[in-house]
């Protein structure tokens, strides 16, 4: 088995609290300390692993009296998933915010792995071209409207 990385050490525990209670507080210290990393460490997990395209929100507080809650959003139905993630896309969608959405898609089983994978691979910058934000922008819209119609019927 592979060793995991700090980073996806301090994910899964996070991951864990959140699986109790679908919520978790956590002090950005007290965890660093657990980890024997600096408090940035835990931020950068945060920001890049506990992002609203993957279906989080995170509210934060610094200071003495400071935390960090984290919560998992609970849908329910696809059809309000869809309707989030539709409001929430910008103008410009990165690669990183369009894996992060399919990604989602396929933990909240409403695409399979492999309908997961071929759409990461055409989606690329590598792919896509100099207009690739625009143009995953326009297929992550088309992608979240044709699922939420497939549902209704």
């Amino acid at each position: 088995m592979p060793l995991k990385n700090t980073s996806d050490q301090i994910e899964e525990y996070i991951k864990k609290l959140l699986a109790q209670s679908g919520m978790t507080e956590i002090k950005r210290s007290s965890l660093a300390d657990s980890f024997h990393v600096v408090p940035s460490q835990i931020n950068y997990v945060i920001k890049t692993r506990f992002t609203e395209s993957r279906g989080y929100l995170v509210e934060s507080k610094r200071g003495g009296g400071g935390y960090i809650r984290i919560a998992k959003v609970k849908f329910s139905d696809n059809h309000q998933l869809f309707g989030s993630l539709m409001t929430n896309i910008g103008d410009q969608v990165s690669q990183q915010i369009f894996e992060d959405v399919i990604q989602l898609l396929f933990e909240e089983k409403v695409i399979t792995e492999r309908e997961g994978n071929m759409l990461l691979s055409i989606a690329s910058d590598a792919v896509l071209g100099q207009d690739a934000a625009l143009i995953r922008t326009r297929m992550l819209t088309k992608i979240l409207h044709c699922l939420d119609r497939k549902k209704e019927s």
